[in-house]
């Protein structure tokens, strides 16, 4: 016999594994279910009620299938928490129920790895252990495991509620008339939505005057282009700011700046040349004697056109 330390290494993979498998199926099994919902509701909406009673059977086993799965993957998950337990040689009275279980109904699924699981659970109690489990000869075995493994054809009623869902789920019309009265029912409610107690009173109208006290709000209505800045609510702004929409200020550019700085170097210097000459025939006439006045400039002028 192997130790007990490796044959619970052991079944920790192996339940690990047959988490996965068992939210595969489930995945799977969820999703034929809606196909063969929505092939009930043909099967309704075309008024084969017989066929579609049949038909829905299955629909009733799978989901009550998918439950047990549900069950098992949380009977897997609780022995992986409390691998710790498993350690001894005997079983922990709060792993029986769990064990015996999943040693009970796992010959009953098509989940391998469920099934390897159990056999070395088997090998880790003995053979007594699991004839024990597998008669439930203690009543060890949860009970939701034992019904939902029962092979038993489902209750008319059931049937019946079944069909009403999917055909009110995709919108057919079964049993026939059934959706003109929930319509009427419908329409009762919104012509008394109270449920037959008295609707409460509806607030009075305002006043003209509490009207006027109102202040409306600023947003009402098309934004004019002038906009008046609020004044402040701790002052009195008797003078508000009065924004004029206008064309935009122009900013002198680059090359108009370069020519008002060369502009006045210009003038400086057509200064100073002016001034030199002015200083050049200051000289000149000083040369000479004193400077002429207009009359003796008049008086040369006349002698030279002679």
């Amino acid at each position: 016999m192997a130790p007990s330390s490796s044959i619970v290494s052991k079944i920790k993979v192996q339940l690990k594994l047959a988490i996965s498998r068992l939210r595969m199926v489930q995945q799977k099994d969820t999703a034929i279910a809606k196909q063969q919902r929505r092939a009930m509701a043909q099967l309704l909406e075309q008024g084969k009620e017989e066929s579609a009673r049949i038909r829905v059977e299955n629909i009733i086993r799978s989901d009550i299938t998918t439950e047990l799965y549900e069950v098992l993957e949380l009977y897997c998950e609780l022995l992986l928490a409390r691998t710790g337990l498993m350690e001894a040689k005997e079983c922990d009275p709060g792993l029986e129920e769990a064990i015996k279980s999943l040693i009970y109904a796992a010959p009953r699924t098509e989940v391998k790895e469920l099934q390897q699981a159990r056999a070395l659970l088997v090998e880790k109690y003995g053979k007594d252990f699991a004839m024990v489990a597998m008669d439930n000869s203690d009543g060890k075995v949860a009970e939701r495991v034992l019904k939902k493994l029962r092979v038993e054809p489902p209750e008319p009623e059931l049937v019946t509620l079944y069909l009403k869902e999917i055909a009110r789920t995709y919108g057919v019309d079964w049993p026939k008339g059934e959706k003109q009265l929930e319509n009427d029912g419908d329409d009762e409610d919104e012509d008394n939505p109270s449920g037959g107690q008295a609707e409460k009173n509806l607030e009075e109208p305002l006043t003209t005057e509490e009207l006027s006290k109102a202040t409306p709000p600023r947003d009402l209505g098309p934004r004019s282009p002038v906009s008046v800045a609020p004044p402040s609510p701790s002052i009195d702004n008797l003078n508000p700011k009065v924004k004029l929409p206008g064309p935009p200020e122009l900013k002198p550019g680059a090359k108009i700046n370069g020519l008002k700085k060369q502009t006045p170097s210009t003038s400086a210097q057509s200064t100073v040349k002016d001034g030199d000459s002015g200083v050049g025939s200051g000289k000149k006439d000083a040369v000479g004697g004193k400077i002429p006045d207009v009359d003796e400039l008049a008086e040369r002028f006349a002698a030279l056109k002679k």
